[in-house]
């Protein structure tokens, strides 16, 4: 996961905005993270080419994507949210969480790349807080294993299926696409 670099658990989106100093953070629960480097290449092209379909679907309607960074307020609490995350891609449906500099509320998509240093995080503490939040359809994309598990809100609980390099991809939240894994993991 990424280092923990306070252990205060009470800092807001406020105190995140005020770091400025040029590295990328992450809030989770009041506790702020300092992110990884950047992504290799690999991590960088998979993104793109996701990023790539969704963006080509998505022309002319209504939902839009937007890939990191960007800032996701999960609890639309504004300067007050606890919780603060820039997912590699966020799809969002509802264009009034959008007030110019962060997305205020949960994306109906989120999708995280893993990388070795975020992993742990993105499989069980965003699983967790993305859960929790009510995030629609939350995809993890590894990789190492070209694998992308799947998970669809559904009773609040997740329900989850794998799909491999060699799939077409349903996506829920949005009638009639498909993404081309072979074109992904290539």
């Amino acid at each position: 996961m990424q280092s923990q670099l306070r252990q205060n658990n009470n800092y807001t989106y406020a105190d995140y905005e005020k770091l400025g100093d040029g590295k990328r953070y992450e809030l989770i629960d009041g506790v702020i993270y300092l992110m990884s480097p950047a992504p290799a290449p690999k991590h960088q092209k998979i993104s793109g080419e996701l990023f790539g379909q969704l963006w080509q679907f998505l022309r002319g309607k209504p939902c839009e994507v937007y890939h990191a960074p960007i800032d996701v307020c999960l609890n639309a609490g504004g300067d007050n949210d606890k919780t603060v995350v820039q997912p590699d891609i966020i799809v969002i449906c509802d264009n009034s969480k959008l007030d110019g500099k962060r997305c205020n509320g949960v994306p109906d998509m989120i999708i995280e790349i893993l990388s070795p240093s975020t992993a742990n995080c993105d499989i069980f503490v965003k699983f967790n807080k993305y859960l929790q939040a009510g995030v629609r359809e939350y995809w993890i994309v590894n990789p190492e294993n070209k694998l992308v598990r799947v998970c669809i809100l559904n009773d609040g609980k997740y329900d989850i299926t794998d799909y491999f390099d060699t799939n077409t991809i349903p996506v829920h939240v949005l009638n009639g696409c498909h993404i081309d894994m072979k074109s992904i993991f290539s």
